[in-house]
């Protein structure tokens, strides 16, 4: 009987190890991880790792990671819209004032984010390995954006003025998403 037992056990100890393991490895939680590090109707969020003997390199890895997520996040919101407002309008000059739109994004994402917060950085250090991991998360405000993006669209010399009021147009509808989010979410509060 107590062999029995034994036996038993042992089947049930391989078979619970056997549904522990992965094919994949052993699943790691690191930092900035769920809802609260994740893009949503009022934020754009990203979050960014880097590993380096040196604290300083492994933070400027993690800060360029994090900033390139959100350049990216921000410039395929922005292409949506601009593909959303070419497919509503049915005039000539549409596709001339969607490219316009969008080499607007693209000079604002490569000089600047604008309201870029950061959230959160946690550093690590491994003495085994002699290295630093450091995470970073950022998160742009969308409205924050949208208005600086629609500044930008008023001294830029490239625009006329025809496509600076249909540019000026959709960063208002997308103001009003933003905006209204941000109103349900103080609701909430």
């Amino acid at each position: 009987m107590k062999l029995l037992n034994l036996s038993l056990t042992a089947v049930i100890l391989t078979l619970l190890a056997s549904c522990a393991s992965s094919p994949y490895g052993t699943k790691v939680k690191e930092p900035f991880q769920g809802n609260a590090y994740e893009s949503n109707n009022r934020f754009w969020r990203a979050s960014g790792k880097g590993t380096s003997s040196q604290d300083n390199i492994a933070r400027g890895k993690a800060d360029i990671e994090a900033k390139a997520q959100l350049a990216g996040q921000v410039n395929t919101t922005m292409k949506q819209v601009a593909d959303q407002y070419l497919g509503q309008t049915e005039n000539e000059n549409a596709a001339d004032v969607a490219d316009k739109f969008q080499s607007l994004v693209r000079q604002i994402m490569n000089t600047n984010l604008a309201d870029l917060r950061k959230m959160d950085e946690k550093k690590f250090y491994n003495e085994k390995a002699n290295e630093y991991t450091v995470f970073i998360a950022y998160e742009i405000k969308k409205n924050a954006m949208l208005r600086f993006m629609k500044k930008q669209a008023k001294v830029d010399k490239t625009i006329d003025e025809r496509q600076r009021e249909t540019i000026e147009k959709i960063v208002d509808q997308e103001l009003e998403k933003a905006d209204a989010a941000d109103k349900a979410e103080d609701k909430d509060e």
